[in-house]
């Protein structure tokens, strides 16, 4: 039987990457992740500096990608990496995670999952072919009080849904940040790298998951009324959606990247004929429920008439706040637990992460808001 910490690789993540420091944090959040090599750059220089500076040994700080799925490949069982982490921008998603499955790695993989459509066609091939698991960074369905919203939603107490508000706003990219030093901002404006979607797949994949997450229906229309404000952006900066779920009721998303005064602000309402909820990202430890023929009610992480699935993800006593890292690592947690699982062949045990089936929603959500916009903001569904 496994009982052991599980031995992570890096493709992506190094030195002036956000959101590789926070996977780092977020694996070694729980105790039950190291980091034992990486390809940090697509410079093979700044690769072994920064897996230098994580204090990696030198000969498992990798040039490329690659070179360190063979080389890893090669080693003992007892010391190659069990899942490969992919932080790297969108267009570099889909060769990393296709070699390193069809090499017998597990794989962790950033949103969106991939630059196109079709590579998120093939991925869901892969993944099947492979045995392997994929998972992928939607992390906040991490939080307590979402997965209490889900859990509220499942067990029927809120009825039927009848409507849906949801909203990422942001204003980082007001400004023309990308003409600046911005890494974050210059790859995000580019087709090449970042796909068919701007805002779209930064955020707006995000929105799309919550609504299907926590409510548990698909989206099976939209019509998307996209902006790009920015001057000279290709890409969407800012949108409007309307969305029709599978059960019959309707939503509503708006999206933004050039929301002046906006830092953060996802959000989300449910309405149901017995009961309503409402969660905000940027004051993510309370969830606030309205009902039809009871008092208003609000639930906090570890505080009274939380269901299980709630409770799992809750780490410290009531009153601490839980935030952006300790959801991001709900991810990591729940995806290791299914490695060890797997590792200790139990295969039959249910684990609560995003998979590779929600990337795939995530870019036919993409691509339908897109040739929605092109027809003047006419219904499309979604493949």
């Amino acid at each position: 039987m496994a009982i052991r910490k599980l031995r992570m690789g890096m493709i992506g993540g190094g030195f002036g990457s956000f959101i590789g420091d926070v996977h780092r944090k977020a694996a070694s959040i729980d105790g039950m992740i190291e980091l034992v090599c990486g390809a940090f750059s697509s410079s093979a220089e700044k690769s072994k500096a920064s897996g230098k500076a994580l204090f990696l040994p030198e000969e498992r700080c990798y040039g490329s990608f690659e070179e360190m799925i063979y080389r890893e490949n090669e080693l003992p069982d007892d010391e190659k990496m069990d899942f490969v982490a992919i932080v790297t921008p969108n267009h570099m998603h889909f060769p990393p995670a296709k070699m390193a499955l069809e090499h017998g790695f597990h794989v962790l993989c950033d949103k969106p999952m991939t630059l196109t459509l079709d590579e998120a066609y093939q991925l869901v091939d892969i993944v099947k072919d492979s045995g392997k698991l994929f998972a992928l960074t939607h992390n906040y369905t991490g939080y307590p009080m979402v997965k209490q919203a889900r859990a509220l939603v499942a067990r029927g107490d809120l009825g039927n849904i009848r409507k849906i508000q949801v909203q990422y706003l942001q204003g980082w990219m007001s400004t023309a940040v990308e003409k600046t030093e911005n890494k974050q901002a210059s790859w995000r404006v580019d087709p090449k790298k970042s796909g068919i979607g701007g805002a779209l797949g930064d955020i707006g994949t995000h929105a799309e998951n919550l609504v299907e997450y926590i409510t548990g229906l698909k989206i099976v229309e939209l019509a998307a009324d996209l902006g790009r404000f920015g001057k000279g952006r290709i890409l969407d900066d800012d949108g409007n959606v309307l969305l029709r779920m599978h059960n019959g009721a309707k939503g509503t998303m708006s999206i933004s990247q050039i929301a002046l005064g906006e830092e953060n602000n996802l959000a989300i309402k449910v309405y149901g004929d017995r009961g309503s909820l409402e969660w905000h990202q940027e004051n993510p430890n309370k969830l606030v429920t309205h009902w039809l023929d009871k008092p208003v009610k609000i639930y906090t992480p570890n505080g009274n008439d939380l269901y299980p699935e709630a409770l799992e993800s809750c780490r410290i006593p009531a009153g601490h706040p839980e935030g952006y890292l300790e959801a991001f690592a709900t991810i990591y947690k729940n995806f290791a637990s299914h490695v060890l699982a797997v590792l200790n062949d139990e295969h039959d045990s249910k684990f609560d992460y995003p998979t590779v089936d929600d990337g795939l929603r995530g870019m036919q959500f993409i691509y339908a808001s897109v040739e929605s916009d092109k027809a003047n903001a006419s219904w499309t569904k979604l493949s």
